[in-house]
């Protein structure tokens, strides 16, 4: 199992050696970041949980230890987390349906085949 604490440090020494290089690039990110928290309209908790959401379907192992604290600090449940981790398994799963919608088009448009073709 991964020591999760121990890769967040790691990756914050590495994102601040880039910030070093690149100072635009982090700069430019932590504004992307901060946009949502202005409005505060969804609230840290459901920000925090969309973001785990997002980090598995992106598969950013960054992105989930990160988020997995801040959804911990902003109050978020072991259950809560789960269920948004449902949507994203969830929405995977829907993109790969749609996605094979996709390949059958794409098989129908090679082959001439309208049984497979969209309407």
């Amino acid at each position: 199992m991964m020591d999760w604490n121990e890769y967040q440090k790691e990756l914050l020494t590495t994102i601040g050696k880039l910030a070093q290089i690149s100072p635009e690039t982090v700069t430019g990110y932590q504004t992307l970041h901060a946009a949502g928290k202005k409005t505060n309209l969804l609230g840290a908790k459901v920000r925090e949980l969309i973001a785990l959401a997002v980090a598995v379907t992106t598969h950013c192992d960054g992105c989930i230890t990160v988020h997995t604290g801040n959804a911990i600090k902003a109050g978020a449940t072991k259950e809560e987390i789960a269920e948004a981790l449902g949507v994203a398994v969830a929405m995977n799963a829907g993109a790969a349906l749609v996605y094979s919608a996709r390949v059958m088009d794409a098989y129908a448009a090679r082959t001439q085949d309208e049984a497979v073709a969209a309407s």
